[in-house]
C-alpha cells in the first residue's frame, strides 16, 4: 500500500466532519490537523486537533503538507475564496477527495482542491473546477462544467451541458434544466427548478 501523503484541513465547522468521513475512506491521505480559528486552536474535530489558524499555513507547506478547505458554503464563497487565495500565495499542493462510493468518469475533469463526496456522480465528458464541493448524492450529467469555487449541495441535480458559474450555490435537491447557465457567484435556492440563461 503506498504511504499516504500529509493533509491539512482549513476550517473545522459541520462540513468538516463530513470531509474527514470521506478523506478516511478514501485513504490517500493521513490527516495532520486542522487550521481553524484562534480560539478553536487545542479543541478536536472527530478525534483531529485544531493545531493553528490560517497564519500557520507557511510551516506545513515547507514540510510539503497538501491543504483541503473544509469550510462550507451557503450563501457566499468569500470564505473559501479568502483561503484559495491565501493557498495560492504561499504555492500550498492542493488535495483532490474522491470518495470511493462516487463515481467520477474516466472522461470526466476534476480539479485540484475539490472533494467529491459519498454516491455522488461526474459523468462523462464533465468538468469540475478547482476548490469546488461536489456533496452527498449530488449528480453532475455529461458536459456540465462546474467553475471554480461552487458548492453542487446534497442531491442536487446538473443536467447535461449546463454551466455553473464561479462561487455558485446549488441547493439541496435542486434541479436545472439542460443547457443553461448561471449568474457568478450565484444562489440556487434548495429544491428548486433552475432554468438559468439559456
Amino acid at each position: 500500500m503506498p504511504k499516504r501523503k500529509k493533509l491539512i484541513l482549513l476550517g473545522g465547522g459541520g462540513h468538516c466532519k463530513s470531509c474527514i468521513d470521506v478523506i478516511e475512506q478514501e485513504g490517500k491521505y493521513k490527516i495532520l490537523g486542522i487550521l481553524d480559528r484562534k480560539e478553536s486552536v487545542g479543541q478536536t474535530v472527530l478525534d483531529y486537533t485544531v493545531i493553528g489558524t490560517d497564519d500557520d499555513l507557511d510551516p506545513y507547506v515547507t514540510q510539503g503538507c497538501s491543504f483541503l478547505i473544509t469550510v462550507g458554503q451557503i450563501k457566499s464563497p468569500a470564505i473559501r475564496h479568502k483561503l484559495s487565495h491565501l493557498l495560492n500565495k504561499s504555492n500550498a499542493t492542493l488535495a483532490t477527495v474522491v470518495s470511493p462510493r462516487a463515481y467520477v468518469s474516466q472522461h470526466a475533469l476534476v480539479g485540484e482542491g475539490t472533494i467529491v463526496m459519498h454516491d455522488a456522480v461526474v459523468n462523462a465528458a464533465a468538468s469540475v473546477g478547482k476548490h469546488c464541493i461536489i456533496n452527498t448524492k449530488a449528480l453532475v450529467e455529461h458536459d456540465a462544467t462546474i467553475e471554480d469555487l461552487c458548492h453542487i449541495s446534497t442531491s442536487a441535480v446538473i443536467n447535461g451541458g449546463v454551466k455553473v458559474q464561479e462561487g455558485t450555490f446549488f441547493g439541496s435537491n435542486a434541479v436545472s434544466q439542460e443547457y443553461v447557465s448561471t449568474n457568478k457567484n450565484d444562489f440556487i435556492k434548495a429544491g428548486s427548478i433552475y432554468k438559468g440563461q439559456s
